[in-house]
């Protein structure tokens, strides 16, 4: 089934941060002055709610371009560091950090190091077995699997609740990624971003809004993405960085798995069985 394209970020953000086990079977883990804008320098406010109700078709086309790009790729590394916001019941903001490494070769290959100051995770498919394992309390679970990645991060999340960070790099540029259901599209311009020009484009999407800056010229990178939940008055947000190498140098056993020492088996357990 085609995945609503960027819509789990937010989700997998906040479980990323807040370092939720993903496997049941495994055991739980031991000021600045600020200056305004003059109301003058603001836009008239029916031109903000025209622009904000637009479908630019050139931020549409920079998505698929970004998508088609990523698609030539056939390995890379990149590092993500995610920052997301719980909401506690009387409305105030908790912000937690986590960062992931993620090794890949394509069409099915992937090594992915999760970590955060609650979770410790280490995801490894090698073309034939996924495996999760967690690190802290050495337990691991394999299951086999010959999918490409795509399909591999789908079911992950379908059958056993386990979301691969920035899942959407691997659907982007394929129909799995459909971008008919956007609401609002727009150019917003330019931003240096970690010391790179990126273009800056602004979405609208079911109860998310979502912003991603793409690195400007022959490789059209997604380097900072911004999602918004307006299902939470609150307005909870995630933030994504990505720093890239495309030219990785990977060993044999970069994608295979050695239990450590005194490492211990665990069962993955499916959704309906929890």
């Amino acid at each position: 089934m085609a995945r609503k394209l960027v819509l789990s970020l937010l989700a997998v953000a906040l479980t990323a941060c807040s370092g939720t086990p993903l496997t049941p079977s495994s055991p739980p883990a031991s000021q600045p002055g600020a200056t305004s804008t003059p109301a003058s320098a603001l836009p008239p406010a029916s031109t903000a709610q025209a622009d904000a109700k637009a479908v630019d078709p050139a931020a549409i086309k920079a998505l698929q371009d970004m998508g088609a790009y990523l698609q030539t790729l056939k390995q890379f590394e990149v590092t993500i560091n995610l920052t997301g916001e719980r909401v506690l019941q009387d409305g105030q903001k908790l912000q937690h950090t986590a960062t992931a490494d993620l090794d890949i070769v394509r069409p099915n290959k992937l090594r992915a190091q999760m970590r955060s100051a609650r979770s410790q995770r280490d995801l490894i498919y090698d073309g034939k077995t996924v495996t999760l394992y967690q690190p802290e309390q050495k337990y691991y679970s394999q299951a086999p699997f010959n999918d490409n990645l795509g399909a591999l991060t789908e079911r992950l999340r379908e059958r056993f609740g386990i979301e691969v960070p920035s899942a959407d790099l691997f659907l982007w540029g394929t129909p799995a990624a459909p971008v008919d259901n956007i609401q609002s599209a727009m150019n917003a311009g330019q931003d240096i971003i970690v010391g790179e020009l990126c273009d800056h484009y602004a979405f609208r999407q079911g109860q998310f809004d979502w912003q991603i800056w793409i690195s400007a010229g022959d490789r059209p990178l997604p380097r900072k993405l911004v999602v918004t939940s307006r299902a939470d008055e609150a307005r909870p947000q995630s933030i994504t960085y990505y720093k890239w190498n495309l030219n990785p140098k990977f060993g044999n056993t970069t994608f295979a798995f050695k239990p450590p020492a005194g490492a211990k088996s665990a069962e993955f357990v499916p959704m309906k069985s929890r």
